[in-house]
């Protein structure tokens, strides 16, 4: 038994005998690395674009906001090429984060990043219905600002069409060609907000680009800006986006990884930096409240956004329903009567409850930052890094022990800074707004 052999079989044989991973009921190693950059790029190119202008770089300013979102793509893309490097890890492929987890740790591990990331993917699903939402509010408000109808009814007409999205798709490898219809949509409202922003832009000179608030209120809004950063750029399910690309899974994976930071951010640069220029200080959480423009143009890429957002939900979400196909024995055609039973049942339950959290709280730029701090600090930084040195230990130098160390007290540290500010966040804003808020 080599050294690499015996490294491998000490992690596994913590709890080789009790913790049992389930077999997958939905398709695997089906996707190109193209499709799967695809879908990476769905998720930083969704309509969440829309809100960096207002939540990033607003508490940041220009030299924090370009600053931290260009240090954030590097940090990020390393993170992730760490978790994309151990998917084959101990001669097996893992196919879920807490599979992964679970086979570096044991089975303690395997329940506490399965939290984790469904914490994660639950608030990143809650923060895509209340976008939607939003969208279509703003799409009525633009022909009729009568106040009939308010936000919490748009955010429930939201949660119905992603619920029959959710029903329609059974899993991830069947998004297809919603993919191609993603960028589209996203093209739409991205273009959009551009050129709108740099008409208003070129028309009204004076803007203020000062952080505003008090010393304290500065300091509270930064560190919740910092989570909104890494927010943008994470999934916190790479290992089941990983899971759908053909092999070599490892090789493809860094391809679709070098796309997604590279050509796939490129759009998210733009609308988050012209729509701050245009703006300024005053610049919306939602970019497109704050441009002015041709009503049907601005319709247009609002419809854009709504559909966009019920995409992109499916995307985040597709871990959860993954998780209850494989539990209760979903086989078979995805047509046939019972699985589309269940579908209906089991989805609509899930998206049900998102609408519900989303209509009571529909704060976006919180729910940005908690999730941010609470769940993709840990998963994406601290948890990526200690188990690349769990895993790696006997191929890293000390210098590189050193290093991930660091980073592990490091994005440790700025989570539970993150989290207290996006926990005082929600607490003002919850005294400004009441719950089912039109805000």
């Amino acid at each position: 038994m080599d050294t690499s052999e015996a490294r491998n079989r000490k992690v596994v044989s913590v709890e080789k005998f009790d913790l049992e991973i389930p077999e997958t009921a939905h398709q695997i190693s089906s996707d190109s690395w193209f499709q799967v950059a695809f879908v990476l790029t769905t998720g930083i190119n969704s309509a969440y674009v829309l809100g960096y202008s207002g939540t990033v770089m607003v508490p940041l300013g220009w030299i924090g906001g370009v600053v931290g979102l260009l240090l954030a793509t590097g940090i990020s893309l390393y993170a992730n090429s760490l978790i994309a490097k151990l998917h084959e890890f101990g001669g097996k492929r893992h196919i879920r984060y807490r599979d992964l987890a679970g086979f570096i740790y044991g089975k303690k591990m395997y329940r506490v990043t399965w939290g984790l990331q469904y914490v994660n993917l639950f608030m990143i699903n809650c923060g895509y219905i209340i976008l939607a939402g939003s969208a279509l509010k703003a799409v009525y408000v633009l022909f009729r600002d009568d106040s009939v109808m308010k936000l919490p009814h748009f955010i429930t007409i939201a949660g119905v069409v992603c619920a029959l999205f959710a029903i329609g798709i059974p899993h991830l490898s069947a998004l297809g060609i919603w993919l191609g219809v993603s960028t589209i949509l996203s093209l739409i409202y991205i273009v959009v907000a551009i050129v709108l922003s740099i008409k208003d832009g070129v028309n009204k000179p004076s803007r203020d680009y000062n952080i505003q608030g008090s010393s304290i209120d500065k300091i509270f809004t930064i560190t919740g800006a910092a989570a909104n950063l890494v927010f943008a750029f994470n999934t916190g399910m790479l290992p089941e986006i990983q899971a759908t690309v053909k092999q070599p899974v490892v090789k493809n994976m860094m391809k679709a990884l070098y796309f997604q930071f590279t050509a796939g951010v490129l759009p998210m640069y733009t609308v988050t930096f012209i729509g701050y220029w245009a703006y300024g200080s005053s610049t919306s959480t939602y970019l497109l409240n704050s441009v002015t423009g041709p009503l049907w143009v601005k319709a247009l890429a609002n419809i854009s956004a709504f559909f966009q957002s019920v995409i992109s939900l499916h995307i985040f979400a597709s871990p959860t329903y993954e998780f209850m196909d494989t539990k209760y024995g979903i086989k078979g055609s995805p047509l046939a009567l019972k699985n589309l039973l269940f579908r209906t049942v089991a989805r609509g339950s899930y998206i049900a409850v998102s609408t519900l959290l989303s209509a009571l709280l529909p704060f976006l730029g919180d729910f940005m930052s908690l999730t941010g701090a609470i769940s993709t600090f840990p998963l994406t930084f601290i948890l990526a890094n200690h188990m690349y040195v769990v895993a790696m230990n006997d191929k890293l130098s000390p210098i590189q022990k050193l290093w991930h160390w660091l980073n592990v007290c490091f994005f440790g540290l700025m989570s539970l800074a993150a989290a207290i500010a996006a926990v005082r966040l929600i607490a003002v804003d919850s005294k400004n707004f009441h719950v089912f808020a039109d805000v």
